[in-house]
């Protein structure tokens, strides 16, 4: 291949010039670094179509506004909202005001579910009872009066003769409830034989259930600790006063007031209907 006088001086004009700018851009780089001697600074001249990555550390901050900022939190306090995200800012707002300050909207999801129950209305319901503090009627005309709600936070209606529904407003906690009653009522169903309950006149009252806890904690106690015809607990020559009413302990051996503290709060949780917040 042959090429002429012209060519090969194009070919060296351009060698020349960018050997030209490659001098330069060394130059510059050079004067940078002692520009920046006294910092942590790094210069590099990367290659042409090279990829250069670089890292920013930098601090979030969250504002917090609407409702949530008409209140001071105190220091080591809990502010609980939503963390909404627009661009580089952060906010914090409740849960009513994010309509206000941003595009979005909230919606609640109303969830119903029917099951197959054969057993006494009131059978359930003395069941539920044993598990959760706050069983209580409700007036329903669809289910001629036979419903009852769990905490608030969960309905229970009679269907027919075969079916039962539950209704509930779906959040962590009533969908938690939700399969608790849902479990239950498979296991009634399962039962044999059923439990009869012919009115709420037959379940148990609260003073009696209260009593029946009692009698199984001092028994659990004495199991743990041993019989000596009083709260008063000793091992090892160490002795512990225990409080039925408000489970305080008294005792100068800490490893035994420990104890007995923790072996009466597991017997409390166990024998006892769960409490369930409303909030």
């Amino acid at each position: 291949m042959l090429y002429d006088e012209q060519d090969i001086l194009r070919s060296m004009d351009k060698i020349e010039v960018n050997l030209h700018l490659w001098n330069e851009i060394g130059r510059l780089k050079q004067k940078l670094i002692t520009q920046f001697a006294d910092r942590n600074t790094k210069i590099i001249s990367p290659k042409n179509c090279q990829s250069v990555e670089m890292y920013f550390n930098s601090e979030k901050m969250e504002k917090t506004i609407g409702r949530l900022a008409e209140k001071t939190p105190e220091v080591g306090g809990t502010v609980s909202g939503l963390l909404v995200k627009k661009a580089f800012t952060y906010q914090i707002m409740a849960l009513d005001d994010l309509h206000v300050f941003s595009q979005l909207s909230t919606t609640n999801i109303s969830q119903r579910i029917t099951i197959a129950y054969t057993g006494a209305f009131g059978v359930l319901k003395h069941r539920l009872k044993q598990i959760f503090e706050s069983v209580e009627s409700l007036p329903d005309e669809e289910s001629e009066g036979r419903a009852f709600g769990v905490h608030e936070r969960l309905t229970v209606k009679y269907e027919s003769e075969k079916h039962i529904s539950l209704h509930w407003r779906s959040d962590p906690i009533s969908d938690m409830v939700s399969d608790s009653v849902v479990a239950l009522v498979l296991n009634i169903g399962r039962e044999i034989p059923k439990v009869a309950v012919e009115s709420e006149e037959a379940t148990k009252t609260e003073e009696e259930n209260n009593y029946k806890a009692e009698k199984v904690i001092h028994a659990l106690l004495v199991s743990l600790f041993g019989e000596n015809g009083k709260l008063v607990i000793s091992v090892d020559g160490n002795v512990a006063h225990l409080d039925k009413q408000s489970g305080n302990v008294e005792s100068e051996n800490e490893s035994l007031k420990e104890r007995v503290r923790v072996a009466f709060q597991r017997i409390q949780n166990a024998v006892k209907p769960i409490p369930l917040s409303l909030s």
